[in-house]
């Protein structure tokens, strides 16, 4: 068992401690509160030092252990571009969690990843969810899939118009998606008849991965900076009766109260980066608090490496001076990503029986001077400060 005492308890679910405890036993946390009673006295006992204690943080959207620091074309495994519809790939084959960057992301209080193929490509393959710690993949997965990456706009065009290939507009890509969501729901359709008729029925590989897209268990994830490109995303979504994250969101301030309309969450960043294009002109670290006002639940990214991924914190602080406010920025790294990912039954808050996923900081962790104490995972210490 271990206990951590003397430590503000943000629990990000509704509850803050200001002189609280955490129990945590075989890897769940098992009691927060103030003055708890500890049924083992040779529980190990971790001071916070009258600092915060929060959930462990979590990147809603990012490419570490798939573009590896310091490894150049060796350790690029973001973006297969030969074809512009690939949704079979899998992050989950190519990820290395010895890439260094997990190591920054858990001296930043990091304990949760969700990880995938980058935005060259119509459609780029599925995302998942990960622990922050580990050496092996299988035993560091919390959701997978767990998002099916799409692309709108820039990048899948400069990709394929430079190889003289479709798509080369706006047009070819959101005709390229439709026709391949098209093809899927067929699919499923087929597959569906044959098993009420009882008859066999040889699966597609490269079929099988949209259904629990079509079934509504993950949602596509959709790159999406200028307004209209997020418009087309929202439509294309709404057309096939199918869940979408809009990730980045640059221009999501300009269209505010159409992304709320939709119920569509928003992933917003990598703000703390160059405007290097043409549909990031508008950037701004405005736009959380925006979309927040409007009612819009939203999260905040790095989009790693474009932002390093230890930087986190301080993109939601920069967003919390510009309107989004101290709590709702760490509800945008903390909470509001749990519940975008589709994994709030496990993390992202302090509660009984969730995973004892916690970081400590010396105050707040917004705040550049700010140290991260420790970090835990599973109810081990990952990182510690002193060490």
């Amino acid at each position: 068992m271990l206990q951590i005492q003397n430590g503000r308890v943000l629990t990000m679910a509704g509850k803050t401690f200001e002189n609280g405890q955490v129990l945590i036993e075989n890897g769940k946390i098992k009691s927060v509160g103030e003055y708890l009673s500890i049924p083992n006295a040779k529980a190990e006992v971790i001071d916070a030092r009258g600092g915060w204690i929060l959930p462990g943080l979590i990147e809603t959207h990012c490419h570490i252990g798939i573009t590896e620091e310091k490894k150049g074309f060796e350790g690029d495994d973001c973006n297969e571009v030969n074809q512009p519809v690939i949704p079979y790939l899998k992050a989950l084959d190519a990820v290395n969690p010895m890439d260094s960057a997990f190591h920054n992301a858990l001296s930043a209080g990091i304990t949760a990843v969700m990880v995938g193929p980058g935005s060259s490509n119509v459609v780029g393959g599925q995302f998942l969810v990960m622990k922050t710690h580990g050496r092996v993949m299988d035993q560091m997965v919390v959701k997978e899939p767990a998002a099916m990456k799409v692309a709108f706009g820039e990048n899948p065009k400069t990709n394929y118009s430079g190889q003289n290939k479709v798509p080369s507009t706006r047009m070819s890509v959101g005709a390229l998606l439709r026709d391949e969501l098209t093809r899927a729901q067929n699919y499923r359709s087929r597959k569906e008849t044959a098993q009420q008729k009882g008859e066999a029925f040889e699966e597609d590989y490269q079929m099988e991965c949209w259904l629990p897209v079509l079934t509504g268990k993950i949602p596509m994830k959709a790159h999406v900076h200028r307004a209209d490109d997020i418009l087309t995303a929202i439509r294309i979504a709404k057309e096939f009766g199918l869940g979408l994250t809009l990730d980045h969101c640059t221009e999501g301030h300009l269209i505010a109260r159409k992304i709320k309309e939709s119920g569509f969450p928003a992933i917003i960043g990598p703000t703390m980066s160059s405007r290097n294009k043409i549909e990031v002109q508008n950037m701004d670290f405005k736009t959380p608090g925006i979309l927040q006002n409007e009612g819009v639940l939203i999260a905040i990214t790095t989009d790693h490496p474009v932002t390093r991924i230890q930087y986190l914190p301080i993109c939601a602080g920069f967003a919390a001076k510009e309107g989004l406010g101290i709590e709702h920025a760490l509800e945008a790294i903390t909470c509001n990503p749990a519940k975008i990912c589709g994994v709030a039954d496990r993390i992202g808050t302090i509660e009984p029986g969730k995973d004892a996923d916690l970081a400590i900081f010396d105050g707040n962790p917004m705040e550049v001077f700010t140290k991260t104490l420790y970090t835990i995972v599973n109810g081990q210490v990952a990182y510690r400060y002193d060490e």
